[in-house]
């Protein structure tokens, strides 16, 4: 027998409430609604950021769309996007919903061979490529994609040899001298796209075998439109911050929130950036995975630790004082005078600082994608900082589920949006039926019969539990628990995430254990963070390869293992670790590319290692 739970009896929110349903109606909405407002700020070739209105994306955008018409895509064919996040993968997209037709998403990590599997199953006719080195890509498995008609380049030369490859300056003058003769052909070929329309396919990460195509309507971006707008925790005054790669449904969602809603966003891709750019840019409000706040936690501490002495005692007290705080205000009990007192001390001399790292005017991140460790959460929350936790998925667009600002529980990712509903399964796999689930897998009807059912419901394949206020929790994904030969179950993720949030020097960290009497970990650690370590510490600068073996860093490490298995089961500790001496990477398939963990894959690549760890 399942359990069911089923949130927000209110209707669902849709278009047919008077707004837009298509992403090109909403589109045109916002620019006919904010047209003189900033829609976005990028970085320019010298380095400083420019802005551009909603007017001005409007033009550019139905630009490129007149383009793509030119290059004659037809109502639902597919255009593919191979870059990373920045301004022109917005207006390309933008576009693509504007000339009727859908996105094919590719991320600029891919390696050839995939990138040429995606562009033949989506049968792609365009493909929008960031640079030379993505056209590379293309040219070198050009034999494999005889579909694939143009293909635009971002930025680089072109070239003139074949007319195989244009710029996208070109494009939008083929768009110009198409518009000078026919005027309204995009708003005509905008306005026959329906609802029920492609809008979006979005190639799953594939940890266990090729990756595969979710179809995603104009529909199911317009219910995340509008349940978003009914959330209410956003609004036009805010400023987001965005570098999750578009080519994952998160970011796709949070550029939908942008058309509903009309904030401003300032964006930049390079992952390296994102501290730095914080500082520049104050927003109000960021998307971010869970590795984001694991490094920026683990970059503070080290560098408090490394002062050392009545500093990194004053910082101690900081945080314990902001966690009693935090503590108080979430229990709803009035803070203590004095408590009150300290903490407006704590907050002058370290928590504002710490809040100053991303900019000081942050309301709160929105952490998705994987789980968050609710204890690197409260740490967060002690400085003055929330981190709001969601859940959701590629097969229904992004958004399942959310913390808002006024009702959040830290390890929950929150309460299902407006018209979403959440069952979990006899099994604990939590169940999933909403207006934005996908229509199927493109070209997989025997894998879509097995995640959709009759009645609507989507297997998430995620194990999890609903309070009884409907704040739901996910435990890990059903294929990766796995069972002790004590006959425990044990969720490596949980396990994974706790120790990534204690430990400053880890960067990836795998917990292993079926069928064994007992649970090991393959340990990778931050070369940076290890070799700031080193240097504190007097220790040669090794190469890190030759410094992960080091007694003194086993000994570093093994302190952290100690402490996380203080706080878990006896069955889930880690009795023993392998330190890597590099990280997983995309290249040897051990990550997808959007850096999830293939286990397998790890499991294989590692074997004797992890043997090892059994022998004695």
């Amino acid at each position: 027998m399942t359990q069911s739970r089923t949130q927000h009896d209110a209707p669902s929110p849709s278009a047919g409430q008077g707004r837009p349903e298509t992403v090109g109606a909403l589109f045109i909405d916002r620019v006919t609604r904010s047209a003189a407002a900033e829609a976005f700020r990028f970085p320019s070739p010298d380095g400083a950021w420019e802005s551009v209105s909603w007017t001005a994306v409007g033009e550019r955008v139905t630009g490129l769309a007149a383009g793509l018409l030119a290059l004659g895509i037809e109502p639902g064919e597919r255009v593919a996007i191979m870059s990373g996040t920045r301004y022109e993968w917005i207006v390309a997209d933008f576009a693509v919903m504007c000339a009727g037709a859908a996105t094919t998403t590719v991320y600029p990590s891919s390696i050839a061979e995939d990138v040429a599997f995606i562009l033949c199953d989506s049968d792609s006719r365009v493909v929008i490529a960031e640079d030379p080195a993505q056209l590379a890509k293309l040219r070198e498995q050009r034999a494999e994609l005889p579909g694939v008609r143009t293909v635009v380049l971002i930025a680089g030369d072109a070239g003139t040899e074949d007319g195989w490859v244009i710029g996208l300056d070109e494009l939008a003058r083929r768009g110009a001298d198409l518009l000078a003769a026919t005027p309204d052909a995009v708003a005509a070929r905008s306005a026959a796209t329906g609802p029920d329309s492609l809008a979006t396919l979005i190639y799953t990460s594939g940890t266990t075998g090729r990756p595969k195509g979710v179809r995603l309507s104009h529909a199911a971006w317009a219910y995340q439109a509008s349940a978003l707008v009914d959330l209410d925790i956003l609004g036009a005054g805010d400023l987001q911050y965005l570098w999750l790669p578009l080519a994952h449904a998160f970011g796709k969602v949070l550029l939908t929130a942008q058309l509903a809603i009309g904030f401003p966003t300032a964006v930049d891709g390079r992952v390296d950036r994102i501290v730095e750019n914080l500082a520049v840019i104050r927003p109000s409000f960021m998307g971010a995975v869970p590795r984001i706040f694991e490094k920026a936690h683990g970059r503070i501490v080290t560098t408090v630790e490394a002062k050392g002495g009545p500093r990194a005692r004053l910082f101690a007290w900081a945080v314990g004082v902001g966690r009693r705080v935090g503590d108080a205000r979430l229990a709803g009990r009035p803070v203590p005078t004095l408590l009150g007192a300290a903490h407006r001390v704590a907050d002058a001399l370290v928590l504002a600082k710490i809040r100053a790292r991303f900019g000081g005017r942050i309301r709160f991140f929105i952490s998705g994608s994987a789980a968050l460790d609710p204890e690197l959460a409260r740490w967060f929350h002690a400085a003055g900082i929330l981190v709001l936790e969601g859940y959701g998925m590629t097969e229904n667009a992004a958004g399942a589920c959310i913390n808002k600002p006024d009702a959040f529980r830290f390890g929950t990712v929150g309460q299902p949006f407006p018209g979403t509903e959440i069952r979990i399964a006899a099994d604990g796999e939590i169940l999933l039926r909403s207006p934005s689930v996908m229509v199927g897998y493109h070209h997989q009807p025997e894998a879509t019969t097995e995640a959709l059912d009759d009645e609507g419901w989507l297997h998430t394949g995620d194990i999890g539990e609903a309070d009884a206020d409907g704040f739901v929790k996910v435990t890990d994904r059903k294929k990766d628990l796995f069972k002790t030969s004590g006959g425990k179950y044990v969720s490596p993720a949980a396990v994974e995430g706790r120790f990534l949030a204690l430990c400053p020097y880890a960067a990836q960290i795998v917990v292993y254990g079926a069928d064994r009497k007992y649970c090991t970990a393959l340990v990778a650690l931050d070369p940076d963070a290890l070799g700031g370590w080193a240097k504190r510490t007097g220790l040669s600068t090794d190469p890190h390869a030759e410094l992960v073996a080091r007694p003194e860093v086993r000994t570093l490490v093994q302190g952290y293992v100690d402490e996380l298995n203080a706080g878990l089961n006896q069955w889930e500790t880690v009795k023993d670790f392998a330190l890597l001496d590099r990280e997983f990477t995309v290249e040897a398939g051990e990550l997808t590319p959007s850096l999830k963990l293939r286990r397998k894959v790890v499991e294989d690549l590692h074997r004797d290692r992890l043997d090892q760890l059994y022998e004695s």
